[in-house]
């Protein structure tokens, strides 16, 4: 039997933590949901997820920063990025940094389940190369 994959929630808004955790978990997923960039990278329990969510506007480091980061760091899983405030530079940022997506808020359901399986699919090619 497959385990269930561990999918990352980072979003500085309780309300939307809540709301993607019990939507992801629903979908058959473990999740572990993080109020900041910082707590994710320093949680030494983290590991690297099957996939993460992340939020770009937040405080302290943005999530347009925590992908630079992680890519600096040899950190390498997807990622989809979503926000409330859409730019073109965001996205322009995002995207060549890695992300596999870039949603803008608020999101479906149905947008997130295809993104996160896309995500995984992405994930499971990489694991045997």
């Amino acid at each position: 039997m497959k385990h269930a994959s561990m999918i990352a929630i980072l979003d500085d808004d309780e309300g939307v933590r809540t709301s993607l955790s019990s939507l992801v978990r629903s979908l058959g997923h473990d999740v572990c949901t993080y109020a900041s960039a910082a707590a994710f990278l320093t949680d030494p329990d983290a590991g690297d997820p099957d996939c993460l969510i992340t939020d770009v506007q937040m405080p302290g480091m943005s999530g347009a920063q925590l992908l630079e980061a992680l890519a600096m760091a040899g950190r390498r899983f997807p990622v989809i990025v979503m926000t409330a405030f859409p730019s073109d530079a965001t996205r322009q940022r995002v995207l060549a940094a890695g992300a596999l997506a870039y949603l803008i808020k608020p999101v479906d359901g149905p947008t997130v389940a295809r993104c996160i399986d896309a995500a995984l699919a992405r994930g499971e090619r990489h694991d045997h190369t």
